[in-house]
């Protein structure tokens, strides 16, 4: 079947497809379902509950909901998205970032969901975890079906599939061994029993496969006495690699994206799942998030920022922007990268409505063609943060008063993206701004450079616009002997806010007010030469 004809069945026009990634994946999708004559597509996301949910599970679901919901808009198709927990995998090690760490390792081999709680709240360490994921996908709105491994296992949902296993065991064996080393390659079997007294799923060689009775036979390395355990009703369960081949097959996915850490094991896991008998489904590679020091994010290390560290300084839809950026780019993500991420969807969000084609538009989908009224700001989170920082604000009520000034009429109710972005500001200023101001002395050129914008300001109208006043900055700084016009802003900024940079100045005085940034030069010249 040509792509033409494939088009034509899954109503996909190349020409009407804009040009962003999540529709670059979204036809792949189509073509596939158009090849298989499958009427609705399964998309899939999958989490390791070892650690807590971690940000980068988020972006998983988040980018994967994006390119589901574009396939949808190019083929009109029915589509689902399962977040699968591998809840029944055995506890390797315990968690950094976990209370009763003792307790914790009494129980390292066990299936997660057979662990207590070391919180406290839930049933076992896997429902804890399990729970937490779900809190964060539902706090975004994410439509979603969850699906437990232990509850998949149990109910007997990959019998079949695990009975498969069995009759393509060497097979599965002769593609999996040569990845392992010599010692690993000698006690590896892609079935994993659970021991009936322990409880600890046992990583030992099968000395007896059984397809037709749908058995394995083992032996317990420490007291040399033998098994024979059924595949099916979660006796036992696969070794993640095959796990994750025997998924695709049994539940017919059709899109799963995953971290680039994971190439290897895609390629492992395609072949199994054709092995199996299946068209293993569309993949993307998505790069790793790095921590502060450029190393990779590790849930169980807990480096990097958590869900609840960005909510703390920054909006859902500017997580959300930042996980739409560039997804096969390797990107820092730590507290410096939210004031960006925030004012980045302000402008997107402010541009959509009139856009040509809005579905260019990372706003577009991270509201899934659905833009909010009152989604915007009209003042940046960069400038409240140079505000709150200049006035030093302890609460938003300080930050209303100059903005109401700004935005005649502007409240909470009136402006709600902004009352959260306020807040916000009051937070990260009082963290990270406020304990890292440096403000350093001006030389003598900028001195005088200082003077005449406070003299020149002076000869403004108070109500004068940003645009009226970064022209007179840009006068002022053109007037003295700076090496470029950077080097004058930077002096502004590093002079009289105590940081390397900072939002355009006309803005930040237009908000501030003429009157107060008058005061404010004046203030830094006397401070700075008392300091001489």
């Amino acid at each position: 079947m040509s792509d033409t004809d494939r088009n034509v069945r899954t109503g996909v026009r190349p020409a009407d497809i804009p040009k962003a990634w999540p529709f670059e994946e979204a036809q792949k999708v189509a073509k596939r379902l158009a090849t298989t004559g499958k009427q609705q597509a399964l998309f899939e996301t999958g989490y390791g509950p070892s650690g807590l949910p971690h940000i980068g599970t988020f972006g998983e679901v988040a980018r994967t909901s994006w390119v589901r919901h574009a396939f949808t808009e190019i083929t009109g198709l029915p589509s689902k998205l399962i977040a699968f927990s591998d809840d029944m995998d055995g506890l390797r090690k315990v968690p950094d970032n976990v209370p009763n760490k003792d307790m914790l390792a009494q129980h390292l081999g066990r299936p997660l969901t057979r662990i207590p709680d070391p919180f406290g709240t839930h049933d076992s360490f896997g429902a804890h975890n399990n729970a937490r994921l779900r809190s964060f996908l539902d706090s975004f709105g994410f439509e979603y079906e969850f699906a437990s491994s232990t509850d998949y296992y149990a109910a007997g949902r990959f019998d079949a599939a695990l009975v498969r296993i069995l009759e393509c065991y060497q097979e599965v064996m002769a593609v999996i061994l040569p990845t392992l080393g010599p010692e690993r390659r000698a006690t590896y079997s892609p079935i994993l029993p659970i021991h009936p007294r322990s409880g600890i799923v046992m990583q030992v060689p099968m000395d007896r496969i059984d397809p037709a009775a749908g058995t394995v036979t083992w032996t317990d390395p420490a007291d040399g006495e033998t098994y024979e355990t059924s595949v099916k009703g979660g006796a036992c369960k696969l070794q993640w690699k095959a796990d994750w081949a025997m998924r695709w097959y049994a539940l017919g996915v059709d899109y799963e994206m995953s971290g680039k850490d994971l190439i290897d094991s895609v390629k492992l896991s395609t072949r199994i799942c054709r092995i199996l008998g299946s068209q293993p489904p569309e993949t993307m590679t998505y790069e790793l998030f790095l921590d502060q020091e450029g190393q990779k994010i590790s849930k169980s290390k807990g480096n990097g920022l958590s869900v609840e560290d960005f909510l703390t300084y920054g909006p859902p839809v500017a997580l959300a922007q930042f996980m739409y950026n560039q997804p096969q780019r390797a990107k820092r993500l730590y507290f410096d990268v939210i004031p960006r991420a925030v004012d980045e969807y302000i402008a997107n969000i402010e541009k959509a409505p009139t856009a040509e084609e809005p579905r260019t538009n990372p706003a577009w989908h991270i509201h899934l063609g659905r833009l909010p009224n009152h989604a915007g700001s009209p003042v940046s989170f960069a400038m409240l943060l140079n505000l709150a920082s200049v006035v030093n604000a302890e609460g938003p009520d300080i930050l209303w008063g100059f903005i109401r000034r700004y935005v005649p009429g502007a409240s909470p109710e009136s402006e709600p993206m902004l009352a959260r972005l306020v807040d916000h500001a009051v937070a990260y200023y009082r963290d990270f701004v406020r304990p890292a101001k440096q403000y350093r002395q001006p030389d003598e050129n900028e001195r005088d450079a200082l003077e005449d914008l406070a003299v020149t300001l002076g000869t403004l109208p108070p109500d004068s616009t940003a645009e009226v006043i970064q022209n007179a900055v840009f006068e002022v700084g053109k007037r003295h002997a700076f090496p470029e016009l950077r080097a004058w802003f930077g002096c502004l900024y590093q002079v009289l806010l105590g940081q390397p940079e900072g939002p355009r100045f006309g803005g930040f005085v237009a908000l501030y007010g003429i009157p107060e940034t008058i005061a404010l030069i004046r203030s830094a010249l006397v401070r700075h030469a008392d300091a001489v």
